[in-house]
């Protein structure tokens, strides 16, 4: 790992369940520019294991107690999809920065309402969107950006695969629970469809958005066969891009993700790892002048300490911002909110007529 720079950003972590346990954690401990200063749950059981494993210099069981810590920078929202902007609103009241976890919310509106206090304090937020910190897809990003001119068509598919925990099992750490673990009062388990959506269609909207930009329609198919849900997104991008989407959970295969871009002066081919290797992305471009395909190894594949980094970064260094805003969090959803209402309806959607929620 990177050795630590004099200056760190102090973060606080809200949330010690799973997605806490298995990447930021660590990539507060582990980033060059950051420290775990504090953790924050109301399982006193599940914040002490924590505390014990990962030593934050302060505990606490209540968030605005956290929040009215004059120390803390900037927080990491780790909770349930439910909590993300009540959690977001108040760490920015309290003018902290924010990282908040992917989806930003599970409505336009709920999403939207994060706008005017994040500009009226002056503060960062960043969504979880780390696929923009694998070290493949910058490549490819910084190729469709520069030598490969003018983009025709871009095609990505997300499949997750029904051996996904077998093998992902043993590469996380155990993760730990409890029976005192705060819950949404609802079960987000309860509409796969929707849990589908904003659980791993989002990094599929994202990966769209980052290489072709806004998205301006959709015309969505879904079907639930054998157990598999598959939807098939065509979309139109505001630069006239063409675009085709599947997102399917779960195949009878191994983890299958990657994207196809076709330019003016070359191509990119991704095929992109279960993000628990800690794998970069294989992604050949193919520059169409020197007639030969290059790929860049990406050996730091931790994508959530790079998204720390390039956060504490922006906020320590005034660096530009790399990852997600606040802005790409919003019209994620509005992309997802989208996608469904065209299911439903069996005909195109324009995202600009698209309001509430999944």
């Amino acid at each position: 790992m990177p050795a630590k720079e004099d200056r760190l950003l102090r973060v606080g972590v809200l949330g010690c369940g799973p997605i806490a346990q298995a990447a930021h954690f660590e990539s507060c401990t582990k980033a060059r520019n950051a420290t775990l200063h504090a953790i924050c749950d109301v399982a006193d059981d599940l914040r002490a294991r924590m505390a014990a494993t990962h030593a934050p210099e302060r505990q606490f069981a209540d968030y605005d107690a956290m929040l009215a810590d004059p120390d803390l920078e900037a927080v990491i929202i780790a909770t349930s999809d439910a909590f993300h902007v009540p959690a977001a609103l108040r760490a920015l009241q309290a003018g902290k920065h924010v990282l908040c976890e992917k989806p930003l919310a599970t409505g336009i509106e709920e999403a939207e309402s994060l706008r005017g206090v994040a500009a009226a304090q002056g503060c960062i937020l960043q969504v979880g969107h780390m696929k923009r910190f694998d070290a493949g897809l910058q490549a490819a990003k910084t190729f469709v950006d520069g030598d490969m001119g003018q983009m025709v068509a871009l095609k990505a598919w997300y499949c997750d695969s029904t051996h996904r925990y077998e093998m992902t099992d043993a590469v996380q750490p155990l993760i730990v629970t409890s029976r005192n673990a705060r819950k949404p009062a609802e079960n987000p388990k309860a509409d796969l469809d929707r849990y589908y959506m904003l659980a791993h269609g989002s990094h599929l909207v994202d990966t769209a958005r980052y290489f072709a930009g806004g998205i301006t329609a959709v015309d969505a198919r879904l079907l639930n066969r054998a157990g598999i849900r598959c939807w098939f997104v065509d979309v139109e991008f505001a630069s006239g891009v063409l675009g085709h989407l599947d997102l399917t959970v779960a195949v009878r295969m191994d983890w299958h993700e990657g994207f196809q871009i076709y330019g003016a002066n070359g191509s990119v081919l991704g095929k992109t790892y279960n993000p628990w290797y800690f794998k970069s992305s294989d992604v050949d471009i193919f520059h169409e002048a020197a007639g030969e395909t290059r790929r860049v190894l990406g050996a730091d594949g931790h994508f959530y300490r790079r998204q720390l980094e390039g956060f504490a970064d922006v906020i320590l260094k005034g660096a530009p911002m790399t990852g997600a805003d606040l802005e790409d969090g919003i019209a994620s959803v509005r992309a997802m909110v989208a996608i469904a209402q065209s299911v439903r309806s069996r005909q195109p959607v324009w995202l600009a007529d698209v309001t509430g929620a999944l």
